[in-house]
């Protein structure tokens, strides 16, 4: 049962600039639901990893609420679809222009919500998630069909591209704008209408991605935003995934959930787009410039705490110079993540559990602590400092699983073709990282690599509008951004006739 709200000009508890957890204690995060905010009778609790506190409280959808915004969707369908790419293209770039004017509601929302930086909010997230909005709009005239030659004299044909319909999109709490935003963009560009269902982790940035899109000029039902309690996903996104209404979904998380949700995609012979875990490696030739290459290395392995899906996760340098790499890496921890500055804040406390049985898996078996220390207490349960692992080999559960927290492995290599070996070692392949001062030398690896990006002298955190963004193996399959963002989102539709 759910009830409609409104938010009496306040833009739902953040009025007149004021902060937003002014209303901690007595604000429900609604749904979005064909154009309307949905208060819900039932609820759950968001907590921020900053204080360990609840901050608010969030609406759950229930499975016929579901129901209603995939029905919602499917009705605002036709007359979408049908939109002229000029009128996409302003709505998007609207939706962009309103972001920017709420760049600090976003970014606050999203630092209390995740725990995240300044730097990882203000800093990338919401502003590529600003660029990401103009990006597309830009690019949806350019999708186009093509007119083929028919091997038949007095027959012709041409091939058209045409939205799906209903897409449901599932984006996590890590980055809550920019795969919140890309799980609909690229399908809303094409002329599809969606379902958003954001982590309940964060269902105020996702909250505000709806609001935002609706402010814009974004018809009723093209955009539903929905969360739920942990004890509803199941049957909730069961639910969507089955509807006959909903035709293409998109996943981004890990790769335990995804494989999940590609069975039951499967079973309904529905097409699905996925991004899911990675383990991205660094290699470090011998001719790299070695104090650039730790610091890439630090940052993509511990930016967001390790958090993010393209975070390094082992480093593969070259034996002949790794004591000199190691000694440039510690400085490069001590300058960004040293003890002046905070441990750095994870989503909760579940993460730090993992990655220390990690650490102390493969220390029991041989592995030694270049920088850290495993057994330091912090202020709070959600803080875990920097850990680098040295020595790790392949009996440590450390070098195959995704600590997806503030570990990273250094592993020394005699070569080269040792190196892309260890690299490709993994069941993932999202991103990866070479440095060298050889471009040619940089590609020749780059090829080799079995990742869907290959970033050279720059660290594997690396994303972008203008780029492809997936991977390949159990990183999943297909591609967000860019006009691979759209084509996915878009299908082929033969016709011929006879002249």
């Amino acid at each position: 049962m759910a009830t409609t709200t409104t938010t009496n000009g306040t833009e739902n508890g953040y009025s007149n600039h004021g902060h937003m957890s002014n209303d901690a204690f007595t604000h429900t995060v609604p749904l979005f639901i064909n154009g309307e905010e949905i208060t819900t009778h039932t609820t759950f609790d968001v907590a921020s990893p900053v204080t360990g506190k609840v901050i608010w409280k969030a609406s759950s959808v229930s499975k016929s609420d579901a129901i209603r915004a995939v029905e919602a969707a499917q009705a605002a369908f036709p007359a979408w679809a049908k939109t002229k790419p000029s009128v996409r293209r302003d709505i998007l770039l609207k939706a962009s222009d309103i972001m920017k004017r709420r760049f600090k509601e976003c970014a606050e929302y999203m630092d209390i919500e995740t725990g995240s930086t300044a730097a990882m909010s203000s800093g990338f997230n919401v502003p590529s998630t600003i660029e990401q909005l103009r990006d597309v709009a830009g690019r949806i005239v350019t999708s186009t069909g093509y007119i083929p030659v028919c091997g038949e004299e007095g027959k012709s044909a041409m091939i058209i591209k045409e939205p799906y319909g209903v897409i449901f999109g599932i984006a996590p709490w890590n980055a809550p704008f920019i795969l919140g935003v890309r799980a609909v963009s690229y399908a809303l560009a094409a002329g599809n209408t969606c379902i958003l269902k954001g982590s309940e982790l964060s269902p105020r940035c996702f909250w505000i991605i709806g609001q935002i899109f609706h402010e814009a000029g974004l018809p009723s039902g093209c955009l539903n935003v929905i969360f739920h309690r942990t004890s509803d996903a199941a049957a909730v996104t069961s639910a969507i995934i089955a509807h006959p209404f909903v035709k293409k979904i998109n996943f981004t998380g890990s790769t335990a959930t995804g494989s999940i949700i590609a069975q039951q995609c499967g079973k309904a012979l529905k097409p699905v787009l996925m991004e899911l875990g990675g383990k991205a490696p660094a290699i470090v030739l011998k001719d790299a410039n070695l104090p650039r290459a730790a610091q890439a290395c630090a940052l993509g392995a511990f930016l967001h705490s390790g958090q993010i899906c393209m975070s390094t996760e082992r480093i593969l340098v070259d034996k002949s110079i790794a004591e000199s790499f190691s000694t440039h890496l510690k400085r490069a921890m001590d300058e960004t993540f040293g003890a002046k500055t905070p441990a750095p804040i994870l989503i909760n406390a579940p993460p730090i559990a993992k990655n220390k049985k990690l650490v102390e898996d493969a220390v029991s078996k041989g592995a030694s602590i270049l920088h850290g220390n495993p057994a330091a207490t912090e202020p709070s349960a959600t803080r875990m400092r920097p850990i680098v692992v040295s020595n790790v080999t392949s009996e440590m559960d450390l070098y195959h699983t995704e600590s997806f927290g503030p570990t990273v492995s250094l592993i020394p290599v005699s070569s080269e073709d040792e190196a892309i070996e260890i690299a490709n070692d993994t069941e993932y392949g999202l991103s990866s990282a070479v440095f060298t001062e050889d471009l040619a030398a940089g590609l020749r690896v780059a090829r080799r690599i079995e990742t869907g990006a290959v970033h050279i002298n720059n660290m594997s955190v690396h994303d972008e509008p203008a780029l492809p963004h997936g991977g390949t193996k159990k990183s999943g399959f297909g591609r967000f951004n860019a006009s691979a963002g759209i084509e996915e989102f878009l299908r082929l539709k033969t016709v011929t006739w006879v002249d």
